[in-house]
């Protein structure tokens, strides 16, 4: 049996790996895969919190569910925003998207 530190760490890494990715890309759509990381990192965690826990009904499979469901969304909304900025300015780098400035 796999101990949970093992998943805890797996998750660590991946949630590491997924806020480097936000913080050090210009890419929108790479800032997109390093949130769908910090996500499933997230996932990770739920579901092995429920699977090692004493506890007997489905809580940590329905929250990683709806986490999918979020992630899912997430990705829907934010590529339909990449490509629509990309239709109007011809660029995905986060630092030249400054459609809210005066």
């Amino acid at each position: 049996m796999i101990p949970l530190s093992w998943f805890l760490i797996l998750s660590a890494g991946l949630f590491s790996i997924g806020l480097f990715g936000v913080l050090s890309r210009k890419n929108a759509i790479a800032i997109l895969l390093g949130v769908e990381l910090m996500l499933n990192a997230v996932n990770i965690n739920l579901v092995s919190f429920w699977r090692y826990g004493n506890i007997a009904d489905m809580a940590g499979q329905v929250f990683a569910i709806i986490v999918f469901a979020v992630a899912a969304a997430e990705v829907a909304v934010g590529l339909a925003l990449v490509i629509s900025v990309y239709r109007q300015r011809r660029t995905v780098i986060a630092d030249d998207l400054d459609m809210m400035k005066w």
